[in-house]
């Protein structure tokens, strides 16, 4: 039986089968001796998106009192839960995300706190998912941003939606109406500017139609 460890691009905490690209954290949230969720869906406003491997570390998921491991299927579903990339494992794509935020506001390089404080902000209503509205058109948003219609989450690569299920990524109709964006519009600013969000191999080769 799965954990209830697995991300949807709302920030729900699943049990499903899928395991995904990356794993990541909200601070402890989980009672070690059961392996299973407390209450809370947070202890902290850093959540952060991490490598499934780093270095030498080995961890037996929700095993110890350390923090709960959660698993997303790509970056777009990381980003669009109100994740944000690890400083420690994931440098490099951290460093790129705060530059890519940088460029977007105009501003300086924004503090690890500050950005964490702000997607707070950005990706909850109380302890629900934030939808934000949108008034584009799908063809406007960058390759990683995730919208919602009809109750489903759609991700955009090349120009195209994708519906995130348990079962993974399936087309959809290039006309579907957008209820409100899901990923959190700061996150949606640094993918505007350039930050490039991991996706799941059967996403990435998709370009967009001419």
């Amino acid at each position: 039986m799965s954990l209830q460890n697995r991300v949807t691009p709302f920030g729900e905490v699943v049990a499903i089968a899928q395991r995904g690209l990356f794993t990541g954290n909200r601070g402890i949230i989980h009672d070690p001796a059961t392996k299973t969720l407390l209450p809370k869906r947070w202890a902290t406003k850093a959540w952060i998106i991490c490598s499934c491997s780093y270095k030498d570390a080995h961890r037996d998921p929700m095993a110890t009192r350390s923090w709960t491991e959660l698993f997303f299927l790509d970056e777009a579903v990381a980003l669009a839960a109100g994740h944000r990339p690890c400083f420690l494992c994931r440098r490099e794509a951290a460093l790129a995300f705060q530059a890519a935020w940088a460029r977007f506001t105009g501003g300086p390089a924004p503090m690890v706190g500050h950005m964490d404080g702000v997607l707070h902000g950005e990706r909850l209503v109380g302890r629900a998912k934030r939808l934000h509205p949108y008034s584009g058109d799908m063809d406007d948003l960058p390759d990683g941003a995730v919208f919602a219609a009809d109750g489903t989450a759609f991700v955009v690569s090349g120009g195209r939606p994708f519906a995130w299920s348990a079962d993974g990524y399936a087309p959809a109709k290039t006309n579907v109406p957008i209820d409100g964006l899901v990923t959190p519009p700061s996150t949606l600013g640094a993918l505007r500017a350039g930050y490039r969000a991991v996706l799941y191999p059967s996403l990435e080769p998709q370009t967009k139609p001419v």
